[in-house]
């Protein structure tokens, strides 16, 4: 059951193909095939879900696992520029100093079948957890055997085999006398046997003594102490098993559980699976992990308004985690804050409309307003003009730019209500 879990865990996070930067910062995901074998097909039975998880499982099983390249468009023993097509999990049987003999399930016969592949192409993945699962005597294995014995002492009981003792009214220490109670005994079993409700008869001298009583031993009990020691080397707890887990107990599950076995997953693939020169490109094997998955509804509004007034990510990308359609909106793919108004040139109006003149025919201009704003409501060019701007919040003392456009601005409002 944990290894299960973990393997259906890990499978769920995805690993692709993708490129970086010189930070080893993402950029883009590569369409190649063998991003296709890690998203969408692995081989003609498995996805590319289905495989992780399988690999993980064997992981956990074996120990060490091989990652083996079933079909290429070029050999790989002989040239690094090839195309993965088909891969399958294999366990290794024998080891060699170049080379390793990995056993695999053949799709073309149905059966297994062996094959000697050379390291340098084959991703050869090792359990993290290899001293807690895999060695002879770890907590995983004792966990194992203990288990079995219980089972062992379950089924010896519930085999249907009554478990009594005769005591017959004479010494059975001779041979004659052991003869006789062998007989005597047969003779009991056919009566048993042959009776439809399971009913015989014994002389009024003899007596029965049942065994099947409960065995006393600790058993269960270096069971249930062994079960905690895993859960708490693996960092797991039941509430992640039961699922009543919150997302802080699942965060650390996934970092101190998941993250071991996609990381020695994925360093592997891009060791193996893509040459030095593909790897100088920037290229890269990675796995991605939704961080949305185990918030609650309610926690999703809060969440979504700090990464999209934080600018991480946009409307429409957020969008898409829920699970909507995207907008037709160009704004709702562009990282900005949304509760903040656009200024274009710092000074709150459009740079567009400002046209570029020189002093004498600013002041000018100025001037003329103010004296039509004077006109018009009886106030002296100065007091209108300070009246007006303080009002505004795009005013900056000093600035000649601000005061004309705010004189202009007050113009027009004043034409369109007249």
């Amino acid at each position: 059951t944990v290894y299960n879990k973990i393997a259906v865990d890990a499978s769920q996070i995805d690993i692709e193909h993708v490129r970086l930067d010189e930070d080893k910062h993402y950029i883009e995901t590569l369409d190649t095939s063998l991003n296709d074998i890690l998203t969408v097909s692995a081989n003609i039975d498995q996805t590319g879900r289905k495989f992780i998880q399988d690999l993980v499982m064997s992981m956990c099983d074996e120990g060490v696992v091989a990652a083996a390249i079933i079909d290429a468009d070029n050999n790989p023993m002989i040239t690094d520029s090839y195309n993965i097509k088909s891969m399958r999990v294999g366990k290794i049987v024998e080891w060699y100093p170049y080379e390793v003999k990995v056993e695999a399930y053949n799709e073309r016969t149905g059966r297994r079948s062996t094959m000697v592949l050379p390291k340098s192409c084959t991703a050869i993945i090792e359990n993290p957890f290899y001293e807690i699962m895999n060695r002879p005597n770890s907590t995983a294995q004792r966990l194992i055997r203990t288990l079995a014995e219980l089972d062992q002492i379950n089924r010896s009981k519930s085999s249907g085999k009554l478990d009594v003792i005769i005591q017959l009214p004479y010494i059975a220490k001779t041979k004659t006398r052991q003869d006789q109670a062998n007989t005597r005994r047969l003779a009991l079993e056919e009566q048993m046997s042959k009776s439809k409700l399971g009913i015989g008869y014994i002389d009024g001298t003899e007596r029965i003594i049942q065994l099947n009583r409960p065995l006393e031993n600790n058993l269960w009990k270096q069971a249930q102490e062994l079960t905690d020691q895993l859960y708490s080397q693996l960092g797991l707890t039941p509430e992640v098993f039961n699922g009543t887990a919150d997302p802080k107990v699942m965060t650390a599950y996934y970092s101190r559980t998941i993250k071991p076995f996609l990381s020695a997953i994925t360093e592997e693939m891009t060791r193996k699976f893509l040459s030095k020169k593909a790897r100088t490109m920037g290229q890269s094997i990675r796995y991605f992990r939704n961080p949305f998955e185990l918030l609650p509804a309610t926690d999703m509004g809060e969440v979504s308004k700090s990464f999209i007034s934080g600018q991480i990510l946009s409307a429409n990308e957020f969008r898409s985690e829920l699970g909507y359609k995207p907008k037709n909106d160009p704004q709702a793919d562009e990282l900005i804050n949304p509760n903040i108004n656009p200024i274009q040139n710092g000074q709150g109006y459009d740079q567009e409309e400002e046209q570029p003149i020189d002093d004498e025919s600013y002041d000018e201009s100025a001037n003329t307003n103010l004296r039509a704003i004077a006109h018009s409501d009886g106030h002296s060019p100065v007091k209108r003009y300070r009246k007006n701007s303080s009002r505004s919040p795009n005013y900056i003392p000093g600035d000649r730019k601000a005061k004309l456009h705010i004189i202009n601005q007050y113009l027009k409002n004043r034409k369109e209500v007249e």
